[in-house]
């Protein structure tokens, strides 16, 4: 039986100090906004302590929780909706392009902890990978350079460079 009463978080260091934090959750609900010009986004995620490289597009509603946790780099695409769970670092290479509706999450819980811990680890994107719509990238993964990760592909474990990986394939009703 969990006692989630009993979680501590132990281990786990947001890395800013609070007034920063609630600085960021203010500032990140106007970054989100459809009238928000993506140059403007971009400039408050690295006021925010966020490494974003040149040529980069963050449409709006993309969410990130901790900006100083986030690299990105040069000519990469976010799309509109994507969710980047950073509770630990998320590192996007050049020329990647995450699509709408992504989500990226670093954190989780360690399931045989009475107490429900949690068990984070990093995601990276190599140069030149593509996650397609809807698909979700657990913590710890690393996608290769240049592999595709099909929409709506749930993702648990490393992807080699230059692989595919799809989601199941749905059954086919009639015939």
């Amino acid at each position: 039986m969990r006692d989630l009463a009993g979680f501590t978080g132990a281990g786990y260091e947001i890395g800013r100090p609070r007034w920063v934090q609630a600085a960021w959750l203010l500032a990140s609900g106007v970054v989100q906004q459809w009238w928000v010009p993506a140059r403007v986004r971009i400039a408050v995620l690295r006021a925010f302590g966020a490494t974003i490289g040149d040529g980069v597009l963050i449409r709006h509603r993309v969410r990130v929780h901790w900006p100083w946790r986030l690299t990105v780099g040069d000519h990469s695409w976010i799309g509109e909706g994507a969710w980047l769970l950073n509770l630990e670092p998320i590192r996007i290479g050049a020329q990647v392009c995450v699509s709408q509706d992504v989500l990226l999450c670093t954190g989780s819980h360690d399931r045989r902890s009475p107490t429900f811990e949690f068990d984070n680890a990093p995601i990276v994107l190599e140069d030149g990978c593509w996650v397609a719509a809807r698909a979700t990238v657990l913590r710890g993964v690393t996608i290769g350079a240049g592999a595709t990760v099909g929409a709506t592909a749930l993702v648990t474990r490393d992807v080699p460079a230059g692989a595919t990986v799809l989601a199941p394939a749905a059954g086919v009703v009639g015939g």
